[in-house]
């Protein structure tokens, strides 16, 4: 892949943000991620490059836009798989709260796990403590191991899990062990990120999320030197026979990083749409719209964060096409 790919690869994401961010905090998911879903759309048609959709809205009877398998870019450029979440935290943005992302992980053509739409249990974390954590481990044993890597007491930890009834036996394991811990009521793909950013205060990610959101958190967690484990759980015989498609025979076969994310490539961009730990959400005034981003690649280790300031009034459509 071109290093020029990634500063695209931001434009998508801004102009998504950009475009969702007028939602915020008004009930309606739907219209929020259709906005962030058509603009992300309109401006990977101008991206050089030769994009295949393996992660997006859908398969394409279900999804207008950005499904399974639809080609994005100019149709000249690198070949890619691209993974997109024009709205990770539909639900985030509906109600205004913390850490709503505009997501987009792209790999070398074939390096992408093409995760069906399931739940997959996972656990994740940042540099120092990689190859520490066993997700068959106890959560005692990944606390205490964690805590070592990290030169820290267990009470000092903060794990990251989603706020859901089916955590709650691991909920109770944390707590019982004496860690801290941020519930949250979406968005895992942010709390994954965070763990391999100390700023943040996040130390490990525990539990159960969306099967693709398990890959883009694998990208970027590639790009950061950090760590996510995960097992896919069908719920029924179509679910497993998904699995079996894909080539998982066993499902509880754990799947590493070179798993979900193949080759010493990828790039990972996200722009914030409401405020978070790492990423600040769009801002509006006037004709002026304000976004912050980062974009990470994994063949250089460079993270840069972005922050962009755009006229609405110049560009209205979020991009200006060739005349």
């Amino acid at each position: 892949m071109e290093r020029s790919l990634s500063m695209e690869l931001v434009r998508v994401t801004e102009a998504a943000a950009l475009a969702s961010a007028r939602w915020m905090g008004r009930g309606k998911k739907e219209e929020a991620d259709d906005a962030a879903t058509s603009a992300m759309r309109d401006v990977f048609d101008t991206v050089p490059m030769k994009g295949t959709v393996v992660i997006g809205e859908g398969e394409m009877d279900e999804a207008p836009m950005l499904y399974i398998g639809e080609k994005l870019g100019t149709g000249y450029g690198p070949r890619v798989d691209v993974a997109v979440d024009p709205l990770e935290g539909t639900n985030i943005l509906a109600s205004g709260t913390w850490n709503a992302l505009a997501v987009i992980a792209v790999a070398d053509h074939g390096n992408l796990l093409h995760a069906p739409d399931m739940y997959m249990q996972k656990i994740a974390v940042g540099p120092e403590a990689v190859g520490q954590v066993d997700i068959d481990a106890p959560t005692i044993d990944n606390l205490k191991a964690v805590a070592k890597a990290k030169n820290k007491d267990i009470e000092d930890l903060v794990a990251v899990i989603l706020n859901r009834p089916r955590h709650q036996k691991i909920i109770e394991e944390i707590r019982e062990a004496g860690a801290r811990i941020k519930l949250i009521s979406d968005g895992d793909v942010a709390a994954a990120i965070n763990t391999a950013f100390e700023d943040t205060g996040v130390d490990i990610l525990f539990g159960s999320g969306g099967a693709p959101e398990g890959v883009l958190s694998a990208v970027a967690l590639k790009c950061l030197g950090g760590e996510l484990q995960g097992k896919l759980l069908p719920q029924d015989d179509a679910e497993l026979e998904r699995c079996k498609k894909m080539g998982i025979t066993d499902v509880n076969r754990v799947l590493r990083m070179e798993d979900l994310v193949k080759g010493n490539d990828a790039i990972f961009a996200a722009t914030g749409v409401t405020d978070g730990e790492l990423l600040k959400g769009v801002r509006f005034k006037g004709s002026i719209g304000t976004t912050h981003s980062v974009v990470m690649r994994a063949k250089s280790g460079t993270v840069r964060f972005i922050d962009g300031r755009h006229s609405l009034k110049k560009k209205p459509d979020l991009v200006i096409k060739p005349e």
